[in-house]
């Protein structure tokens, strides 16, 4: 699952493994933090960058799912929850709008950048759908993939990804010095 990327080592070429990572953090703890940090460390770095980052539009109690996804390549923000009313237990993942942001990223990884970040391996990606295709897109064109796990979901991502995946936690300075790596 992971591909391959020529690095330049003096005069010969050594091949480098990208690696898949999870960023690991707690149910309903989204690492707002942890992903910035990363975003920003790579930015300065040089390093370009496909995929998304996850922004709450409110921190009410009630509003616990009300997020975007910003797309970091052109900043073009998609609601990927439907409202269901005030009344409504329970978050509603909108597929089509989901589908919709997997396009745009699609799109943006035909530069083939450095890192494709991933906001979330969630109930969709879990059950077969949401950004698996995108993730497999991904590892075709040999580009490092970082994706937030939330810890329900731990054991259906090492289900997937297997040995191939590499977890992290939600420390910044773990985050910092993977991606220094990258480099």
């Amino acid at each position: 699952m992971t591909a391959m990327k020529p690095v330049t080592a003096g005069e010969e070429k050594v091949t480098l493994a990208p690696s898949l990572a999870a960023i690991v953090y707690p149910d309903n703890v989204y690492p707002d933090a942890a992903f910035a940090a990363l975003v920003t460390q790579c930015r300065s770095l040089g390093l370009s960058l496909a995929g998304v980052l996850q922004r709450r539009v409110s921190d009410a109690p009630n509003r616990r799912c009300d997020v975007l996804l910003e797309d970091l390549s052109t900043g073009h923000c998609t609601s990927i929850f439907e409202d269901r009313g005030a009344g409504a237990a329970g978050c509603r993942l909108d597929e089509a709008a989901l589908t919709e942001a997997a396009a745009r990223i699609e799109g943006n990884m035909e530069d083939r950048p450095d890192l494709l970040i991933l906001n979330k391996f969630g109930k969709a990606e879990c059950s077969g759908g949401g950004l698996l295709d995108l993730i497999a897109s991904a590892m075709d064109r040999q580009i490092t993939i970082v994706i937030g796990v939330p810890k329900t979901n731990l054991q259906a991502w090492r289900d997937f990804a297997g040995s191939l995946s590499i977890e992290l936690s939600e420390d910044i300075d773990e985050i910092e010095q993977w991606a220094a790596r990258l480099k």
